[in-house]
């Protein structure tokens, strides 16, 4: 693919991308505000409200969840289905595609998760349980820091919105692979087997390169009902289901990318918001400085915003200070920092994941992991914001 098209299909992305962070924050800012008024106790009851799905009749398959696990493991199915698309097309088609175009983004994704981590575990010693949270810092939410980019436009060169988008997208990759192996409850070998034949005939569909996406998502969804009686964590079936759908047809068609355009609109606007105000509703009744200072909390505010900060910048410039890779085209240095702090900005996938990690823990846990993402999210958005505004300042020429 030429790099013409790869622009053009980066800017798709990016504008939808942006634009749903801001829906996003408003929604998170919407589920805020009503759990700290008068409609707390109904905002928890909507949460609450139960669902129950049979399949095959009274004595087949039932589903009962209440509403909040509904959104988390059904609808985010469907935004870990869209990621899978995301990565596979940028893998093979896009801005990752080349591997002079990968070091850059892939060393500093890598060392962005892994310098929050260690941050949270040194806060969190001798609590076996608060240490299951340690992959909560380690995520990058792209709708949140590309909303604020987009929001900065000329401000910000191109440069460094690919390298944002790259490293937020390599970032998920990992973050799915940490699910994977570190998220999951007892396991049910019959129905992880039920699953890995659901998995063997999307390969074997997308060998003989059958292009109905329909037929790929039927079985995805059988594949999302094993994985959900496995112990594995449902979302992983969106993500295997989407990497099984064919990039290119006989033709020269992408039906990956017909489907990627058509999913984006609903996710970055629907199921992610929808998402956020379910999850992102804490009560700050008696929230003190010291309730921030809690190991929890504060180590998941350090991760995001120094964490991040040293892994990822701190890769980027020993890396480019060795000649290993060059710096993004334009970009100063400040520019480069402030682009690295914006990637503390952790919302969703933070929060998803540390409800995975306390799903079976007392509630405080649940209250502390939203004051940790929303505290350190913010800071990251703010200081990141300013950093990049003061770099885009003209410098004043000196004067004769």
């Amino acid at each position: 693919m030429s790099s013409k098209i790869n622009h053009k299909s980066f800017f798709q992305f990016f504008s939808k991308e942006s634009s749903g962070g801001i829906i996003l924050a408003l929604a998170a800012v919407a589920a805020l505000i009503i759990s700290n008024s008068s409609y707390g106790d109904l905002y928890q009851a909507f949460l609450s409200i139960p669902g129950e799905v049979l399949i095959g009749g009274d004595s087949g398959l039932v589903l009962s969840k209440p509403l909040i696990v509904w959104v988390n493991d059904l609808w985010m199915a469907a935004f870990f289905f869209l990621v899978g698309l995301e990565i596979k097309r940028e893998f093979l088609a896009g801005e990752l595609s080349g591997p002079g175009q990968l070091t850059l983004p892939a060393l500093s994704a890598l060392g962005g998760m892994a310098v929050p981590a260690l941050i949270y575990v040194a806060f969190n010693q001798g609590n076996p349980a608060a240490l299951q949270g340690w992959a909560i810092p380690a995520a990058t939410d792209i709708a949140f820091a590309l909303g604020i980019v987009v929001l900065l436009g000329s401000k910000v060169p191109l440069s460094l919105k690919v390298f944002l988008t790259a490293v937020a997208i390599i970032d998920d990759l990992l973050a799915i692979v940490i699910i994977a192996l570190f998220y999951t409850s007892s396991l049910s070998i019959m129905m992880l087997l039920g699953a890995f034949a659901a998995g063997l005939a999307l390969f074997v569909l997308n060998r003989l390169k059958i292009t109905r996406v329909d037929v790929y998502i039927v079985i995805g969804i059988i594949m999302w009902l094993f994985v959900l009686k496995s112990g594995v964590h449902a979302t992983l079936a969106g993500v295997a289901t989407a990497l099984a759908i064919p990039m290119r047809d006989s033709q020269g068609r992408s039906p990956l990318e017909s489907v990627e355009h058509g999913l984006h609109p609903w996710v970055a606007f629907l199921i992610l918001p929808v998402f956020a105000f379910s999850n992102a509703g804490v009560v700050l009744a008696g929230v003190t400085l010291d309730t921030l200072m809690a190991p929890i909390p504060l180590g998941i505010i350090l991760g995001l915003f120094v964490g991040k900060t040293i892994g990822v910048f701190g890769v980027s410039a020993l890396l480019i200070r060795l000649g290993w890779v060059k710096a993004p085209a334009g970009a100063s240095t400040l520019q480069l920092l402030g682009i690295s702090i914006l990637c503390g900005i952790g919302f969703t996938m933070s929060l998803f994941v540390g409800g995975l990690a306390f799903a079976e823990l007392d509630p405080s846990y649940a209250q502390q992991l939203k004051l940790g993402v929303l505290g350190g999210s913010l800071v990251s958005g703010v200081v990141g914001t300013i950093l990049l505004l003061i770099a885009a300042k003209p410098k004043k020429k000196p004067q004769d």
